[in-house]
């Protein structure tokens, strides 16, 4: 009878323990958890879970690069435990990845492009204890654990048109006489088509007699073959090329260095990315469209942790958002003369003011985009 007195009352002691070690109220991890309907969870003392998945490859020194930046980001200023895993230009591969990664361990699953949209939606859809972040993609639609962001793109090429106009009008060593600048898009699609709507506006804004070369390499990871589309460029008269075709587009890089032209780069301060590398061609490039990914991954995850990050939207990052922005570098500073810069900083500060308005090809037909390539035609 003593034995199971004694029983009992250790068996008593434990429960007590137990749910004073399990209470709410107390400063430990259980207690400071807590769901937010906007953000997600937090858990002070967890490492958060970061992963991004690059639908292709590393190396590009453009989109992708300026993604895995901000995921470095993440790592250094959040102390987030962190990892990127290149998917690889299959695309076939893409749906199975973004599953598998799914059903790990992380609390956060970063990918972006609207290539992409659709299948990533359908993976938050179907894992909704995860938070999922598409760092940019035109397409509205989210999942209530999914969070959406796209860049003006279209007024940044504008300021990038209106550079390159000033360029080859100038008497800047390597311009010609020839008033034609170019283009080499990875695709005609839409969201590279947004690019070239605004290049040709921001070019016409400085001279409406500007003519523009336009080409598309049907490929994003083949700078052989933007090499051979921009020494057709050049060879023809053209004097400066924006790069809007990925790792396609450092073939533009290879023909400005081979011809001594200009080149202006395209989402990452691409001139700063080369020039430990090559200074060459990092000389040669002007300036750069950007889209600051890097800096939007970074304010989107730590909103997410802070619990403020709004799901279920798409959020849209122009120059007041400082979402977009040209390269204003120490070679932008020295070949770039000092009036046209000023000449571009105030087209700048009109786009802000929304003083002037750009068109944008996300919402043009076929037809519409057609003409004003053809307007412009050399």
């Amino acid at each position: 009878m003593k034995k199971n007195v004694l029983a009992l009352l250790l068996l008593a002691v434990m429960v007590l323990v137990t749910a004073c070690g399990n209470n709410t109220s107390g400063n430990g991890n259980a207690a400071n958890a807590e769901t937010n309907t906007e953000g997600g969870e937090t858990a002070p003392g967890d490492k958060l879970k970061v992963v991004l998945l690059i639908p292709g490859t590393l190396g590009d020194k453009s989109f992708f690069d300026a993604a895995n930046s901000g995921l470095q980001k993440v790592k250094d200023e959040l102390g987030a435990e962190t990892k990127a895993v290149e998917m690889g230009a299959d695309k076939t591969k893409w749906e199975p990845t973004f599953n598998d990664i799914a059903a790990e361990d992380w609390d956060v699953v970063i990918s972006g492009g609207s290539e992409i949209t659709e299948m990533f939606n359908a993976t938050a859809e179907a894992n909704p204890d995860k938070k999922f972040i598409n760092y940019d993609t035109d397409i509205d639609e989210a999942p209530e654990n999914m969070y959406n962001m796209s860049y003006s793109t279209n007024e940044v090429s504008f300021l990038a048109g209106a550079a390159a106009a000033l360029a080859t009008q100038s008497d800047m060593p390597n311009a010609n006489p020839e008033n034609v600048i170019g283009f080499l898009g990875g695709m005609d699609i839409p969201g590279i088509n947004a690019f070239l709507v605004g290049y040709i506006q921001g070019a016409q804004y400085v001279d409406p007699d500007v003519k523009v070369a336009v080409s598309y390499a049907g490929d994003f990871v083949n700078p052989a073959k933007g090499k051979e589309l921009s020494l057709i460029q050049y060879n023809s008269g053209v004097d400066v090329i924006f790069n809007v075709a990925g790792a396609t587009g450092l073939g533009i890089f290879d023909a400005a260095k081979e011809k001594t032209k200009y080149a202006i780069g395209v989402d990452s301060d691409q001139a700063m990315l080369l020039k430990d590398t090559d200074s060459d061609k990092a000389n040669l490039i002007v300036t750069s469209a950007i889209k600051k990914i890097d800096m939007a991954i970074l304010g989107a995850v730590k909103k997410l942790q802070d619990g403020t990050l709004e799901m279920g939207k798409r959020d849209v990052l122009g120059f007041v958002e400082d979402g977009v922005g040209i390269a204003e570098n120490d070679i932008y500073k020295e070949v770039f003369p000092a009036d046209l810069q000023a000449k571009v900083e105030e087209v700048k500060q009109k786009l802000i003011s929304k003083e002037i308005t750009v068109d944008n090809a996300m919402g043009m037909e076929t037809s519409e985009v057609e003409a004003i390539r053809n307007a412009v035609k050399p």
